[in-house]
């Protein structure tokens, strides 16, 4: 009888589950009565919902304690649809605001998005300058279709930004800046060598100089026909910076931002240093066994086991801590080992030890106001990155200011001031050479080592005490220098002062009819000192490279607003001429033959007859 019971009880609940529920079927059409396939149609409040089908036709259950439909497609708004006693329920869905988004296009001209005959992204300056990154151009990362950045791991280094695709093989694939009208120069200065892969130092790419917290909103104009007013060099596509333009509100407004980036290395996706086996490539040296150099160390007529420090690799003798052996240290005066010989032991601190917490700095004050007839704005931020190599910091400070104001009721004047100041030290080297210590680190070592005895050893004398000496008997670096050494004897630095912004008149001659008269001014002087200490493996140097950017542009539009001269046709136009000037210098000179004074970074500190400078 309980069994029954059960069982009728269980077969009323299902019963009243089905009758709590009921499906509603409908079809989702534009306002043409064209079917929009795969829309979305949820139940409000639930987790109940479907798509429509290629027909625009959907089916969809809701529960009894549901009421509301709520249906959306990309490009309309999104509606809400109570229900009623019907289980049929069309929807006809409005044309969205993004589709006819404002964007403003090439030379500053102000557009519907769905006028283009091309196309165009906006993205809104809080989704750039969140990210509180140095560099504007890595903020843009993952919010563009089609936009592949590709940013580099260096300090300071440069991005790589490319629009639908690579266009050249050999020439220069990057997108074009323009900045409130003001086309912004994205030069890499980098030297062919290390923009081929070769040795060099990575000088980063000149869009860097725009200020993240000045940003409005940007624009991605994409393909050839979005960009040709601005000509060949935009070929690539164009990136629209629009910069703020003072508080909604009228009064004075003071906005704060600040933020804190940290960062070390991933040990995990570092060289894995094995903890048997040390210096030497085999059985090819002086001792019985063939894995050490036998010399008499101490005086004492007997050969003593040393390291054979000129080889820069671990396949040498099996570690045994019953073995002691004269190690790089043992022929250093200053080092408390110095004639000692150590148990033969991995050492305690590989390199990853070398490698400190990398920390960034982002802060910025604007203060800004606006009044019935114009507006102002004053922004400064102060930017630092301390890298994750010793000796390493980018110091950067960012100036902008911008006003306009109504001289009359039909003309208005406007202008934008940016500097951007910029001095680095110690970045990174790039390619196969001993100023990228990851070539050192990653593939030559020997594992007997310890980072912090070098530490000590430089700090103790300042000299080039290495690890790889000649030989015992040959006190030289012969592959590699101590790692300290070449952070903070052969290291660059560079700075670079830019100025950019423009002054124009606008005046309304009709309802519809504005001209435009603008002029722009884009100009920077940057240096690169690099330099090769004395008692280095290479070759002492010093090299100085000097270049100096400048582009004025001169601009007069004449530019109507859409006119509608039919139910479905629209007329607009732009009249206008450009006059583009540009001068740039550069000059590039070393030393020849090493430096004749250590110690002296100068061009006329050189051993023999300098070349003659490019």
């Amino acid at each position: 009888m309980k069994k029954l019971t059960l069982l009728v009880t269980m077969m009323l609940i299902a019963a009243g589950s089905l009758m709590a529920q009921r499906s509603v079927v409908g079809k989702v059409t534009d306002a043409s009565g064209e079917a929009l396939p795969g829309a979305t149609v949820l139940v409000k409040g639930t987790n109940n919902g479907t798509t429509s089908d290629d027909n625009g036709n959907f089916k969809v259950d809701v529960p009894a304690n549901a009421n509301t439909l709520v249906v959306s497609y990309t490009g309309f708004n999104t509606q809400e649809i109570v229900l009623g006693a019907s289980n049929v329920v069309n929807v006809t869905m409005e044309e969205g605001i993004s589709l006819s988004e404002t964007v403003v296009t090439a030379l500053g001209i102000t557009k519907q998005k769905n006028a283009l005959p091309y196309s165009a992204q906006k993205v809104d300056g809080s989704d750039v300058s969140r990210s509180r990154d140095g560099n504007v151009v890595n903020a843009l990362a993952g919010k563009v279709a089609g936009l592949n950045i590709k940013r580099n791991n260096s300090l300071g280094g440069s991005t790589n930004i490319v629009l639908r695709g690579n266009k050249s093989l050999t020439g220069d694939n990057q997108a074009l800046f323009v900045v409130d009208g003001v086309p912004v120069d994205n030069t890499n200065n980098n030297s062919t060598n290390q923009k081929s892969g070769r040795a060099g130092y990575d000088y980063g790419n000149a869009a860097a100089d725009i200020n993240a917290d000045d940003i409005d909103n940007v624009t991605v104009l994409k393909g050839a026909a979005a960009s040709a007013l601005y000509g060949s060099r935009a070929a690539n596509g164009v990136i629209i910076i629009n910069t703020k333009k003072g508080s909604k509100s009228k009064g004075i407004g003071v906005t704060l931002n600040s933020g804190l980036n940290v960062g070390s290395i991933e040990k995990s996706t570092f060289a894995s240093y094995q903890k048997k086996y040390g210096a030497g490539y085999g059985n090819y040296y002086e001792d019985d066994s063939g894995k050490f150099l036998s010399r008499d160390i101490n005086g004492d007529g007997i050969d003593d086991l040393v390291t054979p420090t000129s080889e820069d690799a671990s396949w040498g003798a099996k570690f045994d801590a019953n073995k002691l052996v004269y190690q790089w240290d043992a022929f250093d005066p200053s080092s408390p080992n110095f004639g000692k010989a150590r148990p033969w032991l991995a050492a305690s601190n590989d390199p990853t030890s070398f490698f400190e917490t990398a920390i960034g700095t982002n802060n910025g004050v604007m203060i800004d106001g606006s009044t019935a007839k114009g507006y102002f704005k004053l922004g400064y931020n102060h930017i630092t990155d301390a890298g994750i190599l010793p000796n390493s910091n980018i110091d950067k400070d960012m100036i902008n200011f911008g006003a306009s104001y109504d001289l009359t009721s039909k003309l208005k004047a406007y202008s934008a001031i940016n500097y951007t100041g910029v001095k680095a030290k110690g970045r990174y080297g790039t390619g196969y050479d001993s100023k990228n210590l990851m070539t050192n680190f990653r593939q030559w070592w020997q594992t007997n080592v310890d980072i912090a005895d070098l530490e000590a050893a430089y700090n103790r004398t300042g000299k080039n005490v290495t690890w790889n000496w000649a030989d015992p008997s040959s006190l030289v670096p012969i592959y590699w220098d101590n790692p300290y050494w070449t952070r903070n004897e052969n290291y660059q630095n560079d700075g670079r002062g830019r100025y950019f912004g423009n002054v124009g008149l606008e005046y309304k001659l009709l309802s519809w009819l504005n001209l435009k008269g603008q002029m722009s001014l884009d100009k920077y002087s940057e240096y690169q000192e690099e330099r090769i200490a004395v008692g280095s493996v290479d070759v002492s140097e010093y090299s100085r490279f000097d270049r100096t950017f400048e582009e004025i542009n001169y601009d007069l539009l004449l530019n109507s607003t859409q006119l509608k001269l039919t139910h479905n046709l629209n007329f607009s136009f732009l009249l206008g001429s450009n006059v583009r000037k540009n001068e740039i210098y550069s000059i590039l000179d070393k030393t020849n033959g090493g430096l004749a004074i250590p110690g002296i970074y100068a061009l006329t500190n050189s051993v023999s007859a300098r070349n003659a400078p490019t």
